[in-house]
């Protein structure tokens, strides 16, 4: 089969497309054909093998150890392994292969309890551009009640255009930050408010909200702490605007934010993104009763992953980029 592969850490420029062995399907694995992947911030991270703590979580100290990069996919099951109870032959899932990696191919091997039926609104494309940033906006809003005051720093980028959706449809009035050329966007996702960053900084307007999801990591704890009102809620997750050659990059915001959680009143929330079928299975109903539709800014073919990574990587995307196979 066809796939992006990758030997050693760099640019996208070490993203070789290749033939490789396909998978096969054992035990309570399935194994799907994939129509449409996704890329994530989360794929150059690991293609760059940056920050370089990160290398000591598993991904690889002086290579990277999984070779085929990409995480989210959707596409129609080809096989199944004998375990297998809760999909067959031809029916289409979409999926969040974690840090296993291997959507950048034609097909992948995974255990079923990865995956969950497409939701049956979306195309493949639409699908595969949910898994990972879907999964981290409905977490960081779990919390959100309805009437409160959420606002969304990064609202334009793949996890920024769900959360906007999805704090809408939990009963939030909903504030997303972004540059001057994607304000029109935010809006139509349906944002109360809309502010440009290069013309206002949220942390010093003397506007309060409920909720803080930071998507991006460019104000320190106690700029967006003046953000919030008393006892609200701030949400960490990713740090778009990090570029690389650090020791630990987007990941010293958080560790900070561990490190002051017991002394301030204030909540500071470190988002996690461990793999959960409830949560796919939680958007896959959010998509169909309308919660949410999938922004997509450009796709590109399998044989042109690198060209989509350095565009996620250095053209600050908006909304999800996908890959169609």
């Amino acid at each position: 089969m066809k796939a992006v592969v990758q030997h050693r850490y760099g640019s996208p420029d070490v993203l070789e497309f290749r033939d490789v062995e396909p998978p096969a399907a054992s035990g309570n694995e399935i194994l799907v054909r994939v129509h449409a992947a996704s890329v994530n911030a989360y794929d150059w991270h690991v293609m760059r093998g940056d920050p370089y703590l990160a290398r000591l979580t598993g991904i690889g100290v002086t290579a990277p150890r999984r070779k085929i990069r990409g995480r989210d996919f959707a596409g129609t099951v080809e096989a199944v392994g004998r375990d297998v109870r809760r999909f067959r032959p031809g029916d289409e899932v979409y999926g969040d292969l974690g840090a296993a990696d291997g959507a950048f191919a034609e097909y992948v091997c995974v255990s079923e309890d990865l995956v969950e039926a497409k939701p049956a609104n979306l195309t493949f494309e639409q699908a595969a551009a949910v898994p990972l940033a879907g999964h981290t906006a409905l977490k960081g809003l779990r919390d959100v009640q309805p009437g409160q005051h959420v606002l969304v720093n990064g609202a334009s980028g793949g996890v920024g255009t769900f959360a906007v959706q999805i704090a809408k449809s939990l009963g939030a009035t909903v504030t997303g930050v972004c540059r001057t050329r994607n304000t029109e966007l935010v809006a139509s996702l349906g944002a109360d408010h809309v502010i440009d960053y290069t013309v206002d900084d949220f942390t010093r307007n003397g506007t309060r909200y409920d909720l803080v999801l930071d998507l991006v990591g460019n104000h320190s704890l106690t700029a967006l702490r003046r953000a919030l009102t008393p006892g609200g809620t701030i949400v960490l997750s990713g740090g778009g605007v990090f570029s690389g050659g650090s020791l630990v990059g987007p990941m010293w915001l958080m560790i900070r934010a561990k490190l002051l959680v017991p002394f301030v009143r204030d909540r500071l929330l470190v988002l996690t993104t461990t793999l959960d079928r409830e949560i796919l299975a939680a958007l896959r109903h959010l998509a169909e009763s309308g919660g949410f539709t999938p922004v997509i800014d450009r796709t590109y073919s399998l044989e042109e992953v690198p060209e989509a990574v350095r565009y996620v990587e250095t053209e600050h995307a908006r909304a999800k980029v996908v890959i169609t196979m």
